[in-house]
């Protein structure tokens, strides 16, 4: 018998194709609004698309995920930044805070969305969840799966969006010394994600998402919202 079994392969295959499209509307988000506050960089280079393959990251899009739901635990990933250029933007630092909020805002709206369909299927044809069990496993992923994106990219370590809202106020030296951070983003957060839980049986970002992604989940699928 092999490491992982057929449905757990499955099971990261959804939740990669899930990661895909979530991130690819999370990054189409940051470029319109940049658009709408006066930056056309993203428009210029054709990424308002919604075709993933625009967006794409080979490793963050795809390989990332896919490893991290085969690992258990928290799964999350990335696709290409949009181009974006902060000096076409009319308002400064306010544009800045949106197109840094466009992302994780876009992210709690899917997840609604997903959470909307859900509840639908369930009071009105029931026989689709009850007939198709592929179908309810990927809205509730498709839900999931955005509320870690949406509050992974608060946390703010350059270069996730949390940090662009800190840095739309900082200038000088300590926007400099803030941006000194980003080679060690990486680190922090494998440190964070798996020699932390792994030897100190402690892990600062599951329970950061049970007290973030975890109630508003709850509040969606279980709170009737639809």
């Amino acid at each position: 018998m092999g490491l992982f079994s057929v449905s757990d392969v499955l099971q990261a295959a959804i939740t990669v194709l899930v990661v895909m499209l979530a991130a690819t509307i999370h990054e189409v988000a940051h470029g319109y609004v940049a658009y709408l506050c006066g930056d056309p960089t993203a428009k210029e280079a054709h990424r308002l698309s919604l075709n993933p393959l625009r967006h794409i990251d080979p490793f963050g899009s795809l390989i990332l995920p896919f490893i991290m739901v085969l690992l258990g635990g928290p799964v999350f990933g990335y696709a290409k930044p949009v181009p974006y250029n902060p000096y076409r933007l009319r308002k400064v630092p306010r544009d800045e805070v949106l197109v840094a909020l466009a992302g994780p805002a876009s992210n709690l709206l899917q997840a609604a969305v997903a959470a909307l369909v859900f509840h639908g299927l369930y009071d009105f044809a029931p026989q689709v969840l009850n007939g198709a069990p592929v179908v309810l496993e990927i809205l509730l992923d498709y839900v999931w799966v955005n509320l870690i994106l949406c509050f992974f990219n608060l946390i703010p370590l350059p270069p996730l969006d949390g940090s662009h809202v800190i840095t739309a106020f900082l200038r000088g030296r300590a926007r400099a010394a803030y941006d000194r951070i980003q080679p060690y983003t990486m680190a922090i957060l494998l440190v964070v994600l798996y020699m932390l839980p792994e030897f100190f049986h402690i892990s600062p970002l599951s329970s950061y998402f049970d007290v973030t992604a975890g109630p508003i989940y709850d509040l969606l699928i279980f709170g009737g919202l639809a």
